[in-house]
């Protein structure tokens, strides 16, 4: 497993690579390696979460499994004087985000190695974003939805990738049952969008 995304540690050999990307009209440069997710560029449900999610001027945003940085990134530029806190359990992709934010010149974000929200459990956010680790399985998935609606503010919402065939009615399911209101904002290409209200 160690070789795998969802680990904390990759022990696969390092294969730099360096994609350009639009992403909400931003043009963006990412460095992605071996080891982390979607390491050929980024991946087409990430791209219709970011194309997708809403986020006000000034939100604290806090992006659950943030890989090399693609959806936390655009979400900072988003929110302008706002800030965006990136997590992940993997090493190698928070070195990624720090690094893709430089090259960016995004300055209004933070990436934190941790193991699910073990690093900012004090924390409280308007809006989590997340494109969750599906291979980690069912149980880390719904995890995420459990603590990350204790980290947000009343009125927050957690906006959700996730492919139908990966298990999203039984996500929209575990949502409705946390939150009571939850909204598909888009389908596209069997990735759903979903958006859960506080």
């Amino acid at each position: 497993m160690s070789g795998h995304y969802y680990s904390k540690k990759p022990e696969v050999n390092h294969n730099r690579q360096t994609h350009a990307d639009s992403l909400r009209g931003f043009s963006m440069k990412f460095v992605t390696d071996a080891g982390v997710f979607s390491k050929t560029g980024v991946d087409y449900g990430s791209r219709v979460l970011v194309e997708t999610m809403q986020l006000d001027e000034g939100d604290r945003v806090l992006d659950v499994g943030c890989g090399y940085g693609p959806i936390g990134l655009t979400a900072a530029k988003l929110v302008g004087s706002g800030h965006v806190t990136m997590i992940d359990i993997n090493e190698r992709a928070v070195e990624l985000a720090k690094e893709n934010a430089k090259l960016n010149k995004i300055t209004n974000v933070t990436a934190i190695q941790s193991d699910l929200f073990e690093a900012v459990k004090t924390d409280r956010f308007n809006v989590i974003l997340t494109n969750p680790p599906i291979r980690a399985g069912k149980t880390v998935v719904h995890q995420i939805f459990e603590e990350g609606y204790a980290l947000l503010q009343e009125g927050g919402s957690m906006w959700v990738v996730i492919q139908k065939k990966q298990g999203a009615p039984s996500a929209m399911d575990k949502l409705e049952a946390i939150f009571g209101e939850v909204e598909e904002m888009t389908k596209d290409k069997g990735y759903w969008i979903l958006r859960a209200q506080k």
